[in-house]
This record gives structure tokens, sequence and C-alpha cells, in this order.
């Protein structure tokens, strides 16, 4: 019998068919990726077994906790939370990418890491502040360019594309310029870079507004509610 995990990811991924389909794309060009944070290790491991593939976490500490149950769910793991410099060493060790590279010192201390514990560059994006908030982490997008510069020159790291948390809109519509921004930013990059190929993700968009997202060129869409239902934060 299908759980309620089971008929939420099956419907989110018939709605991610239909935006790749309405933008045009070959099919499995969008990777979903379960928010798992504050969701218990059990939970998760529901979705996996009805076919999630990736999974994303905010807090070392949390993810450290999980993967003990977790290890032979097949899980590839993406760090999507604001990481603090110290815990550098701890993430290369427990994930298989990292989201949300924002500064020049935490990629120095991922790259310090990796180059000590992988046998091969670890795969990161840069994390853009698309809308200028000063709330949120991220390079400035008219600083992407020079950060991105800098990141590729380190052999620890492999620059796969950008990430962004866009403005929050109830409609969904208001978000569209913001990915589209997000899109020529990786664009630019392309065209600039000595390794075009290697800039292929774009991720963006969650669970209230990745259909559009991924009509705007998303390539990994980070979804957590509509997957595992509200989530519950202890008082």
């Amino acid at each position: 019998m299908q759980t309620d995990v089971g008929k939420n990811l099956k419907s989110i991924l018939s709605r991610i068919e239909s935006a790749y389909k309405r933008s045009g794309r070959e099919p499995s060009s969008v990777t979903l990726i379960g928010v798992g944070k504050t969701i218990t290790a059990e939970k998760i491991l529901e979705a996996a077994s009805n076919g999630l593939k990736h999974l994303g976490e905010n807090y070392v500490q949390e993810a450290r906790n999980k993967k003990v149950i977790l290890k032979d769910a097949g899980l590839t793991w993406h760090f999507i939370g604001h990481l603090q410099t110290n815990k550098a060493k701890a993430a290369v060790e427990l994930f298989d990418w990292i989201q949300t590279v924002d500064r020049i010192e935490l990629a120095q201390k991922l790259d310090k890491a990796s180059s000590k514990l992988r046998n091969e560059p670890l795969p990161v994006l840069i994390e853009v502040n698309i809308g200028k908030e000063p709330t949120k982490s991220g390079v400035m997008p008219e600083e992407v360019r020079n950060f991105y510069n800098t990141l590729s020159s380190l052999d620890g790291l492999l620059v796969k594309g950008l990430m962004v948390i866009p403005p929050f809109f109830e409609d969904p519509e208001m978000v569209r310029p913001f990915f589209r921004k997000t899109k020529e930013l990786l664009e630019d990059l392309r065209l600039h870079s000595r390794y075009p190929e290697q800039l292929t993700e774009l991720s963006m968009g969650m669970s209230h507004d990745f259909e559009v997202a991924i009509e705007e060129g998303a390539t990994m869409v980070r979804i957590g509610t509509a997957l595992f239902g509200e989530r519950k934060y202890s008082r």
C-alpha cells in the first residue's frame, strides 16, 4: 500500500514532468531533491523506498544523525543550508554536494578538506543572493563572475552551477524574473568560462514555485513541504 509520502512523491514527479514538457526540455532533465530539515530518518526512508534518490539537509549535525539510519538508502546527499566555516570538513565528509558556497573563506576550507578526503573534486554550487536581500546569504549577482573565477582555480572543488533562494511571493509568477535572471547569470558564466561544459546546474525552486523554476531552466528543485507535509518545529 502506498503511503502519503509515496503519493506525494508520485504527484510531484508528475508535476515536474508536465513543467519540463511545457518548457520543451528533455525528460529526466530535472533532479528532485527532498528537503529533510526536521523530517525523521524513518520518513525519509519511506520516500527513498518510493523512489527518492536525492536528499537535501540544512544542518551538519542533523545530517550526521540521520545518515546512521539512512546509510543503505542509496541517497545522494546535498548540503543546502548556510554552512559555517568551522563545519566545512564535516560537511565534506558527509555530503556529496555542497550547494551553498557563498564566500571565499568557506570555499578555501572546503577545497582543503576535499583535497585530503576525496579522490575527486567536490561538486559545489555558488549561492547567489538573486534578490539582493540583506537577510539572506549569497554572492551578489554582479560579483558572480569574479567569485566563480576564484573558485574554479581550487583543485578540490568542481563548480557545477548556481543555487538561489529568491524572494518569496504568494504568486509563483512573481518569482519568474528572479529565476530567469539566474539562468542568464549561468549563461554568462558559460560564455566566459574555460570549462563551460561543467556548468550544467541551476538549483532553484521549492514547494510553492518549482514548476515556474523548471519552466525557467531549473535542473534541480528542492522540495520539502509538498513531499513530507508541513514541518513541526519544537518549541
